[in-house]
């Protein structure tokens, strides 16, 4: 007997054996159950996660010689035709060879005529989002007044380019990737049936390739299969699909978390001797990088008979999530950008490079000229998402800013050390210190804060005097304008000045002039933090 591909061999005939989908399912068989039953029904997802299996295991249950069922007998003369392909009332169409206008009438012609075999005439109609909009036109009038006999299944992987009269006249069910391990278990459990021998990771290595194409694995598993001459190994696989061995990239990290600049470069230098995929190695990094962060929140949550989870453990405790998110961030956006990089190699390593620089540096304060970005820094934003960003920034204290009156300096830190609340601390910052003559404070006021002073506001200020000095305190406050700065006044033009002096450093540092250059970011507000 000729050899049956995996894909073909464990294609589902029932809903039961389906893998993942649950969602889709469930509403097909509370329909089916309850005989509440649609025209039309369109399936959306990307390739090889079930949509014309789900479409030909419905079509066995709308017309199972039995009876319109959730879960067709699959032993009938209908059921058997249909999973051999040879049921004559069920009218499969591949719509990517089929766009034309008279294929689509043609194929309608015959909607009228009862079903030959079955209970329904079916139309399983692939790709649908293929067809001309001649085409499609010819389908809605049929579609808007179907005969009771027939019944349209519609699958596509592109349901935006389906127009919106046809969407509207069907139920529509998205079918999502497959999880990685419900693929793991599925290919577990194939090779155990077909009696493979295998490694784990060998299979997790196909699982994550197939990026949740359920199809795409079984091919893959094929594949290895015949690669390794019926052995799955994890070195067999990672050749086959040109992979790193995950202890390279792991050491990459490693190397990376020590900041070593020159080690980094070297590791790239071995790496490339092997001819790899930098995409593929990117997405490597992703995936540890993600079990090292899942690792610092909870780290119960890491199978310690996994491989390399020892080593992800230790990368937990040296990287500050900080440093995690950071290099996640610059990964994920590298990816994406590594493909315009003149050489995939020098890209690579400047992608690495940049990892490096703009990792915190948490032994030293920035000075206000400079800006470290972190994964969460409007810097680290800026990069992510131009052109638009906000940057707050946290300067240094700048020595321009010292204050050379000495008895205001006085008045303005005593007042900020007794706690005072609301508007008697405004009173007190809005006067000036005249004079301080043993136990009595001789302050004014100007005329326009005359609002503020209340007998209770100063006597407040008296006690608290009292009990921040000691003995008794006397506070007499005459309205006249003041002849030099209130400590209210000087903690406004030094917030003023302070913001003109960052707003200057931001637009001076190199990471800002690099984003509005090459990126074209606008800085819209500095916001400075206290």
């Amino acid at each position: 007997m000729a050899y049956q591909v995996l894909a073909r061999k464990w294609r589902p005939h029932n809903f039961p054996e389906m893998v993942g989908q649950t969602h889709v399912l469930r509403a097909l068989i509370n329909a089916l159950s309850n005989n509440r039953l649609h025209h039309a029904y369109l399936f959306t997802g990307t390739r090889g996660v079930g949509k014309t299996t789900v479409a030909r295991i419905l079509a066995k249950s709308l017309n199972c010689e039995k009876e319109i069922t959730a879960y067709p007998c699959g032993q009938c003369a209908a059921c058997r035709e249909i999973d051999e392909g040879r049921f004559v009332d069920l009218i499969e169409v591949d719509a990517a060879s089929r766009t034309k206008v008279e294929d689509t009438r043609d194929l309608l012609d015959n909607v009228q005529y009862a079903p030959t075999r079955g209970r329904y005439k079916i139309y399983l109609i692939d790709e649908v989002h293929m067809l001309s909009n001649h085409s499609f036109n010819a389908l809605l009038k049929t579609l808007e007044e179907p005969p009771p006999h027939v019944k349209f299944l519609l699958a596509t992987t592109d349901p935006q380019k389906l127009p919106p009269t046809i969407l509207s006249r069907c139920l529509q069910f998205n079918l999502k990737r497959i999880p990685l391990e419900q693929i793991i278990q599925h290919l577990t459990k194939i090779a155990e049936e077909e009696g493979i021998s295998y490694e784990s990771q060998a299979l997790r290595l196909l699982a994550q390739a197939a990026d949740g194409s359920l199809r795409d694995a079984l091919s893959l598993l094929d594949q290895a299969i015949a690669y390794g001459a019926g052995n799955l190994s994890n070195d067999d696989v990672s050749r086959m699909l040109g992979t790193l061995d995950q202890n390279v990239v792991l050491e990459l990290i490693k190397i990376l978390a020590a900041k070593d600049a020159p080690g980094v470069l070297q590791q790239i230098a071995l790496i490339s001797e092997q001819n790899p995929d930098f995409v593929t190695i990117l997405g490597d990094i992703l995936s540890l990088l993600q079990q090292i962060a899942i690792a610092q929140i909870v780290s119960t949550t890491i199978d310690t008979h996994q491989q390399n989870s020892e080593a992800i453990l230790q990368l937990a405790q040296q990287l500050s999530p900080e440093d995690v998110q950071l290099f996640y961030q610059i990964a994920l956006l590298g990816r994406r950008d590594l493909p315009l990089a003149p050489e995939p190699r020098g890209g690579f390593e400047m992608l690495m490079l940049r990892m490096l620089a703009f990792r915190p540096n948490n032994e030293q304060q920035p000075s206000p000229t400079q800006v470290i970005p972190t994964a969460s820094s409007p810097a680290m934003t800026a990069y992510a998402s131009p052109p638009s960003v906000n940057v707050p920034f946290k300067p240094a204290t700048s020595p321009a800013l010292t204050n050379t009156n000495n008895a205001q300096n006085e008045w303005g830190n005593i007042v900020h050390s007794l706690g005072l609340p609301g508007t008697i601390k405004q009173l007190a910052l809005n006067c000036e210190l005249k004079k301080h003559e043993g136990d009595t404070w001789h302050l004014t006021l100007s005329p326009e804060k005359k609002f503020l002073l209340t007998e209770d506001r100063t006597q407040k200020i008296e006690e608290l005097l009292q009990k921040q000095l000691g003995g008794p305190q006397n506070v007499r406050i005459r309205v006249e304008h003041p002849e030099s700065e209130t400590p209210a006044i000087e903690q406004q033009r030094i917030a003023e000045t302070r913001q003109q002096y960052i707003v200057k450093a931001v637009d001076k540092d190199p990471f800002i002039l690099y984003l509005k250059e090459k990126c074209g970011a606008l800085i819209n507000n500095v916001t400075v933090l206290e």
